[in-house]
């Protein structure tokens, strides 16, 4: 219960700001409003969502049912699930804003890694209406997939600094440029981020790429501290993992972009507050090189 509070008084004392500033660049439609005003406020909702993926439960339904069911004190005026489902797309930019709010802080090291998040099985994927037009047939090292990419940059505390969401089929080199705006010292990643071109480009305004090589490639002076760092490239595919399999936020069971956008947001959220992130850590052997070194 604990828990609960305090993120119920993150995400209100968020909301109080937000929604000050934005009603002052909503644009009135002039049309008349269908249906009553929900009985459940915003901050209760953003709540409710992020407490799912912080949860272990691997259905909302499931969820919101044992919520109704024994947190009734704590939200007396819970609605139904099926209202609750389709008042869900009013969370985006909530959601979204507050997300911002809490990225990480540039910390000087950081890492780049997408992950695929399929939205079906390839077997059905010309059944799939969801997503047609939008999600598309990428690969990883893992094979073929249908969806979309989640590409992301952390710090060395594991704490997220950038993110983006795009079709299966974008390149990850591709994304570098814009995801890193704003990120200042060494970024970290591996080879589908090689570019001569825009390791040039990034190091002119203060970000050094660093990733490994291919085969074919001479190998490139690098200090030691360096070389430990590039090894501890797999803290982000760390990141990607708890994203997925805590949080939750790849799963074939949705019935509108909407919900699957503030899946994926909502997921992200509760893992910005989970207390032990992982985080860059030196062995005494590392440390005891660095020294000798």
């Amino acid at each position: 219960m604990n828990d609960l509070i305090a993120l119920y008084c993150s995400v209100d004392d968020f909301w109080k700001k937000f929604k000050e500033e934005w009603a002052k660049h909503l644009i009135d439609s002039n049309k008349p409003k269908h249906g009553p005003d929900p009985v459940l406020s915003i901050p209760e909702m953003m709540t409710i969502i992020i407490l799912f993926h912080q949860s272990g439960y691997r259905t909302f339904k499931h969820f919101y049912f044992h919520i109704c069911s024994n947190f009734k004190s704590a939200f007396p005026k819970i609605i139904s699930y099926n209202r609750f489902v389709y008042l869900m797309k009013n969370l985006f930019v909530p959601l979204f804003a507050y997300l911002l709010q809490r990225r990480g802080v540039v910390t000087g090291i950081a890492f780049i890694d997408s992950t695929s998040i399929a939205v079906c099985h390839n077997k059905r994927i010309q059944r799939n209406n969801v997503f047609r037009g939008l999600a598309k047939r990428g690969k990883t090292t893992a094979g073929w997939f249908y969806g979309f990419k989640l590409h992301l940059i952390i710090n060395d505390k594991g704490e997220i600094l950038a993110f983006q969401l795009t079709p299966g089929n974008i390149a990850d080199v591709s994304m570098m440029e814009t995801l890193s705006k704003g990120i200042m010292g060494k970024l970290f990643g591996d080879k589908a981020y090689i570019s001569a071109e825009l390791a040039q480009s990034l190091f002119q305004r203060g970000l050094e790429l660093f990733t490994s090589i291919r085969s074919n490639m001479k190998q490139k002076l690098m200090t030691l501290e360096d070389k430990i760092l590039l090894r501890k490239r797999s803290l982000v595919e760390t990141v990607n993992d708890q994203l997925k399999n805590i949080s939750q936020i790849e799963h074939s069971r949705h019935r509108s972009i909407w919900n699957f956008l503030i899946n994926v947001i909502s997921g992200i959220v509760a893992y910005s507050h989970q207390p032990k992130k992982p985080s860059l850590r030196w062995t005494a052997k590392e440390k005891n090189l660095l020294i000798t070194a």
